[in-house]
């Protein structure tokens, strides 16, 4: 196949100040959960985006001294030789696919409490910590200012040394250079305070120093904010941020723009959609010659192109597009654009950085297993035998597990109870914002449609006597799980005792199936993820007066973790739901419900006359203990093994679903340590 001419202009080169990238496609630093800790892991993970034909890809935040440490979090570091013989093992195979790599030099401030290093941390003032560490940072006088300017010079010839094609000045995300140029943060009275100008001269310093130090081979990207904040989504407030943009607009090789709402830029596809922050960076091309990349959870290229012709931006950013897909620039220019694993925007990649682990992806189970296990996104190896292999249940487990296994030359049957395939993906998708989320469906269905040697069985709700009749030689049970209606989560370690009534009690799956209560209604969240605060909207929006009961601090308190958050617990209040923090469910007949403190356990009551809850899951996995009795009794057609994936095993996220069933056709008649399953990333260099 040919590319569509449509999309030449993403393959144009761009030069870059001393150079140039071979096409439009800018892998723009994001977090893994890797850096410094897991060196080779994080190289693979880059160099696989590479091989799939990004033009740039970056590191993500980059310390360049031990006074900026974000332990936990696994950052980059740039402090020493060591650091850059680490870095070498990504430039090297960066380079090898004509990618540049860069590197993004982050100075943390108050927001790093240096809790390895023990450092006093920096800022602009002395200001308490971000994350809550008991600590505040230290005022910088005259002599600091001067010592990190030389932190940010040794730190960029370091990264010159390492390979590094692109080196970052990182001034925006609240972090220390962006706190000199905010107007309520940065209150000094000397030449680093006051005017716009003053409050510039930081970050000119060190861009300027950054060219003079490496330049002259590297080109020097800024990251910078462009709006005020404050606006409504899609109405952007410039005022300060763009005078500063035009005082320095000819000064660096490249501008790296954000927004300054980070709920926004990293936005949900519940609440965010593709190319949403067109508005904010519209007139920054008309004010630089520089080439501009920005991003926009961009998969689709006809956004990619529009943006490109019309000037808004000269490169695609993208982080979690290329995470989902790290092919995704190979396919459109070999003409397979149907073939792109799209980003569903549900941010569990996001949650690795946020948990201080390796990141995962929905759509990608090989995401941060290049190293460590040896997959890879577009290859895998043939069968390891002549095998039939049933799987039963096409939710995203079985649909993933199916496509694996069909793709190494399996023949596969895929048993699906229903007449829409999906399982959870097709049911939570047509909640209120998921509708992206059928793309984990939508992508396995095609591409299981272009395998001959597997057969997709619609309305099949298979028995034991039927899988012994197929007399597959494996078999793995991908039947999913159900919500529980008695209470059991982590408020209730047992079952409620006396049980909520059945005629008014409901849990998520009764609502998605459209089995509406009447009536206000207490929806109750002890799960803490998206399930309970979709079920509150949903309500709402069906006309129910809603109370969302949580023993947690906050809506959707796990939430946290992906960068959405606050956005839904802005939602149900925009909707009018009543919200009920910190307390627990202990009893409810229809008509009362008795709350119980989750501090003291004293107890309050409130009028409701049904319940959702949305607490726990049940795995269906009958079928899964028949099988195994099937197989110790040698019955006829017994299979010679039978393995639960996905929800059916345990209940968890959909990534969790996906990586299950992509796992068990990875593994399916492999020799696996099952002690010791994947390397671990140990780097050991001798000292500087």
């Amino acid at each position: 196949m040919t590319r569509d001419p449509r999309y030449d202009i993403l393959f144009e080169p761009v030069k870059i100040g001393p150079v140039t990238a071979k096409n439009r496609f800018y892998q723009v630093p994001h977090c893994t959960g890797m850096g410094w800790l897991r060196p080779r892991m994080v190289a693979d993970l880059r160099a696989t985006k590479a091989e799939g034909g990004w033009g740039v890809v970056c590191t993500e935040y980059c310390s360049i001294h031990p006074a900026s440490d974000d332990s936990p979090y696994a950052s980059h570091s740039l402090w020493d030789k060591n650091d850059i013989k680490a870095h070498r093992l990504m430039t090297d195979k960066l380079h090898q696919y004509d990618c540049l790599a860069g590197a993004e030099l982050w100075v943390g401030g108050s927001r790093s409490a240096n809790l390895l290093s023990r450092e006093v941390p920096m800022d602009v003032a002395s200001m308490p910590n971000w994350n809550y560490d008991p600590q505040q940072s230290r005022a910088m006088d005259r002599a600091d200012i001067k010592e990190l300017r030389r932190w940010h010079r040794n730190a960029a010839l370091r990264a010159k040394e390492a390979g590094f094609d692109i080196v970052y000045v990182y001034a925006t995300h609240q972090y220390l250079l962006d706190n000199f140029l905010n107007p309520n943060l940065n209150k000094r009275n000397d030449e680093y305070g006051g005017s716009i100008e003053n409050r510039l001269r930081l970050v000119r310093e060190i861009i300027e120093e950054t060219k003079e130090a490496v330049g002259d081979k590297c080109a020097v990207a800024v990251r910078f904010t462009v709006d005020d904040g404050g606006g409504a989504d899609g109405v952007p407030v410039h005022d300060e941020r763009m005078a500063m943009f035009e005082i320095m607009a000819e000064l660096p090789d490249l501008w790296d723009i954000n927004v300054s709402d980070y709920s926004l830029e990293m936005g949900v596809s519940r609440f965010v959609k593709e190319g949403a922050l067109e508005s904010y960076i519209a007139e920054v091309k008309s004010k630089t010659s520089k080439p501009v990349v920005s991003v926009g959870r961009f998969t689709s290229p006809d956004t990619m192109a529009s943006q490109v012709k019309r000037g808004i931006i000269d490169l695609v950013g993208a982080a979690r597009p290329s995470i989902a897909d790290p092919f995704l620039p190979q396919k459109i220019e070999q003409g397979r654009a149907e073939d792109i694993r799209e980003c569903i925007g549900c941010n569990i990649c996001y949650t690795g950085d946020s948990k201080n682990v390796p990141i995962r992806c929905t759509q990608n189970p090989t995401t941060g297993e290049e190293w460590r296990r040896g997959w890879h996104p577009e290859k895998i190896d043939r069968k390891g035998s002549d095998s039939r292999v049933l799987v039963v249940g096409a939710g995203p487990a079985g649909l993933e597990a199916a496509l694996a296994l069909g793709q190494r030359g399996y023949d596969v049957m895929l048993a699906e109870a229903s007449r829409e395939p999906g399982g959870r993906v097709t049911t939570e998708s047509a909640l209120p914002g998921l509708s992206e989320w059928a793309r984990v469906r939508d992508y396995r269905l095609l591409q299981i449609g272009k395998l001959p040697n597997v057969e997709i069985f619609r309305e099949n709700e298979l028995s034991l006597e039927d899988i012994l009749v197929i007399e597959a030689d494996h078999v793995a049970i991908a039947t999913g799980a159900k919500w529980r209606v008695d209470g059991y989560g982590n408020y209730h370690t047992a079952t409620m005792d006396p049980a909520p009534p059945d005629h008014c009690s409901f849990t998520p799956d009764d609502i998605m199936a459209g089995n509406m209560p009447e009536g206000p209604t207490i929806v109750y969240d002890d799960d803490g993820f998206y399930m309970g605060s979709l079920m509150a909207e949903k309500l709402r929006l069906n006309g129910n007066e809603v109370i969302y009961l949580t023993p947690a601090s906050k809506v959707s308190i796990w939430s946290t973790n992906n960068a959405e958050q606050v956005r839904v617990q802005r939602r149900l209040i925009e909707l009018g739901v009543e919200i009920i923090l910190d307390h627990g469910l202990d009893k409810f007949d229809g008509e009362t419900a008795t709350l119980g403190c989750a501090y003291t356990g004293r107890h309050r009551s409130i009028s409701a006359k049904n319940v959702v809850m949305v607490t726990s899951r049940t795995p269906q996995d009958k079928l899964y203990y028949e099988l195994l009795d099937a197989i110790e009794n040698n019955l006829d057609g017994a299979p010679k093994s039978v393995k639960r994936i996905g929800d059916a095993e345990a209940p968890s996220i959909i990534a969790a679903a996906t990586f299950a069933g992509h796992k068990y056709a990875r593994e399916l008649d492999c020799d696996i340590d099952v002690d010791n399953p994947t390397k671990h990333d140990r780097v050991f260099f001798d000292s500087p």
